[in-house]
């Protein structure tokens, strides 16, 4: 075991006096030590239940042979830290989760882990801290919230709240109307209830193999979460016996499986980010034409908010993530053969498994379209990739031109659309977002939300070097490479150039020639950020670019 280097043998005596310091018997040090990697918190709605999994967690432990010893991570809740300079930390705090793991799990000495995220960076980050220690692993996340129906009957969920904004600041509605919003769109406990980034991450655990069915789905508030969470304790000891570690079902196969099943259910453009990083801490090979690759033959099989109407507890019903793999099954786009947390092979975990409800996971014969959720444009504005969810993409946007607005922040770009300045068919540009530039690569679901709730988006497109919201609708491109900072194109564009949109054909265009884009390298002067400081302004420094999933380089960090 592992954690022979903290008790076994006369020199461990002074390490076993200080376990029993804290009430640990000798029977109990005897045992497997298995660490319980909590983000439990009691400001993020997606974590305030996390206590209650954990006990769940710690009880399958117990009852199978395990003592289960809890330590906590951080955990940012994105739509609290939206819309101002709090947002700059979330992306940024994935790399902080993934080295305290490390650090905890390194010193102590755990023999597996057992891992308890809810909410945006907190998912990637915990697996890349398990890629980075490859021990016996298994996650079990604290749920989705519920989507409860306005009474209208639509079906509401924190973008509501964003979009109510924007139409309260055009008068189209009034104070008591977003009031109403504010008081019932989020009902309790959970994740966002849409296939935003928190819940695209814990579903692409199911894909990858890393949690169990219903790992992505299962309400927070069912009982049945709680049994998984006592399931997820008991197979952990059986991953341990059977010396089942995580680079032995996270691997080049299975993370292919979860870009192919990202397709089929329309994730977060954040996947895209997330994977990357993962990729690299598991050794991987990964590269942004994979994802058109997988794309242009995978077809999307949901709609869930922000691009329809349904919710997480929708695909719960019509039968989760399993029931998404078995009909991409059937056209073999998924390898079944890999090895999964229950120690199978998913071809086994897969029989009998059926979806439930056609409306919400459609036929693979009868898909909402014939390439996946998100594709990768490449071009002038673009040369290293930027990318769309293009599932959530109105079809008239789908091929647009327009002259661009272009926008130094998110701020004044915010303060124009409120302001009644951006007019159909504008093309509003936003930079110096990118991971170096913002730093932190903020997330602009105010500007999206505030497009969305004017009427403009099925008119306007929105290009950044920054990231998007899962919950964010309409022609939003993000993660432009090279960004504004490093130089990158969209740093020269200006007010009134044509952009040109192809997502069916992968492109994005700035329509300046080359000669003239030389001139503006010539003449404009790139921005900087002198007052970053603290841990952003080492970040800022160390970290790559989106198209590498913003990792931060190790070199460059300990400089």
């Amino acid at each position: 075991m592992k954690s022979d280097a903290i008790k076994s043998g006369a020199s461990c005596a002074p390490h076993r006096s200080l376990m029993k310091a804290t009430g640990l018997s000798d029977e109990q040090i005897r045992r497997p030590i298995i660490g319980i990697v909590n983000s439990f918190n009691e400001i993020v709605p997606g974590h305030i239940n996390l206590q209650q999994i954990s006990r769940a967690v710690k009880d399958g432990v117990l009852a199978h042979g395990g003592t289960p010893l809890e330590f906590n991570t951080i955990g940012i809740c994105d739509g609290i830290a939206m819309g101002h300079s709090g947002m700059n930390y979330s992306l940024a705090s994935r790399e902080i989760v993934a080295d305290s793991v490390e650090c905890m799990v390194r010193a102590h000495c755990f023999d597996a882990l057992v891992f308890i995220p809810n909410c945006d960076k907190i998912v990637p980050g915990m697996l890349m801290a398990a890629c980075r220690l490859n021990l016996p692993s298994i996650f079990v996340s604290g749920g989705p919230m519920l989507s409860l129906n306005d009474d209208g009957g639509s079906p509401m969920d924190l973008n509501s709240v964003f979009e109510a904004v924007a139409a309260h600041s055009t008068g189209a509605i009034n104070d008591d109307r977003l009031k109403y919003y504010e008081d019932n769109a989020c009902p309790g406990c959970g994740s966002c209830s849409g296939m935003f980034t928190a819940n695209s991450m814990n579903c692409l655990c199911e894909a990858i193999g890393i949690a169990l069915k219903g790992n992505g789905t299962i309400p927070a508030v069912y009982s049945e979460r709680i049994r998984l969470a006592k399931e997820a304790g008991a197979k952990i000891m059986d991953l341990f016996n059977k010396d089942i570690k995580a680079l032995d079902i996270i691997n080049e196969k299975s993370i292919r499986n979860a870009i192919t099943v990202d397709m089929a259910l329309g994730c977060s453009t954040n996947t895209v980010l997330h994977l990357a990083a993962v990729a690299n801490e598991a050794g991987v090979a990964y590269n942004l034409q994979m994802i058109n690759e997988i794309s242009e033959k995978v077809p999307n099989l949901c709609k869930l908010a922000p691009a329809g109407h349904h919710h997480m507890q929708d695909l719960y019903a019509a039968g989760g993530v399993y029931a998404v793999m078995s009909e991409l099954c059937k056209k073999d786009f998924l390898d079944t053969e890999v090895i999964t947390v229950t120690g199978n092979k998913l071809k086994q975990d897969l029989k009998g498994v059926y979806v439930r409800d056609n409306n919400v996971i459609k036929d693979i014969d009868a898909p909402y379209s014939n390439t996946g959720g998100i594709a990768i444009l490449f071009g002038s504005l673009a040369p290293n990739g930027a990318v769309v969810k293009r599932s959530a993409v109105a079809e008239g946007m789908l091929v647009h031109e327009g002259r661009s607005r272009v926008f130094d922040c998110e701020e004044d770009a915010v303060t124009a659309i409120f302001g009644g300045k951006i007019e159909q068919g504008d093309v509003l540009i936003i930079r110096y977002e990118g991971p170096s530039g913002g730093p932190g690569m903020r997330e602009m679901l105010s500007p999206t939300s505030a497009i969305a709730g004017m009427g403009l988006d099925k008119s306007v497109a929105l290009i950044t070097d920054g990231r998007f919201s899962g919950a964010t609708r309409g022609a939003a491109i993000g993660h432009v490479s090279p960004e504004a900072q490093a130089g990158g194109n969209i740093a020269y564009v200006l007010e009134g150039d044509i952009i040109s949109i192809n997502i069916p054909e992968y492109k994005l265009e700035l329509l300046v020639d080359e000669e003239e884009l030389n001139k503006r390298k010539q003449s404009m002067t790139l921005k900087t950020k002198n007052d970053i400081k603290g841990y952003l302004a080492r970040y800022a420094k160390a970290v790559s670019s989106a198209e590498k999933g913003a990792i931060v380089n190790r070199n460059e960090a300990g400089k």
